[in-house]
């Protein structure tokens, strides 16, 4: 459930691709049942390519990745979480639209 441009973050490799990334991160939390996680997807791929390069945007699937689902906290999917130099700045719990994140993403860019 990614474009080309996107990156599944796990478990394994979120502190390396998230947390220690040199470039603002926007990570997507979803799982395959949940209909507003399928509603988003195409939004979170459409955002990857377009910021490519400025930003690393990637999504966790919470079933396959309990373990940092329960680090955030992760109660309601889909969760939008945006860090910057490793550190969380900005979540979004719930389906938002297309131009609410990019407003986030822009914020964050300019940072």
């Amino acid at each position: 459930m990614s474009g080309g441009n996107t990156v599944a973050f796990t478990d394994d490799n979120f502190e390396a691709e998230v947390l220690k990334a040199n470039v603002p991160v926007v990570v997507d939390f979803w799982a395959e049942w949940c209909m507003p996680c399928k509603a988003l997807s195409p939004i979170i791929d459409e955002l990857a390519s377009e910021y490519v390069g400025k930003v690393k945007i990637g999504k966790v699937d919470t079933d396959s990745n309990r373990k940092i689902a329960l680090q955030y906290q992760i109660n309601s999917i889909p969760t939008v979480m945006f860090f910057h130099k490793g550190k969380l700045v900005e979540r979004f719990v719930g389906l938002r639209s297309k131009k609410d994140i990019k407003a986030a993403l822009d914020k964050l860019v300019s940072v």
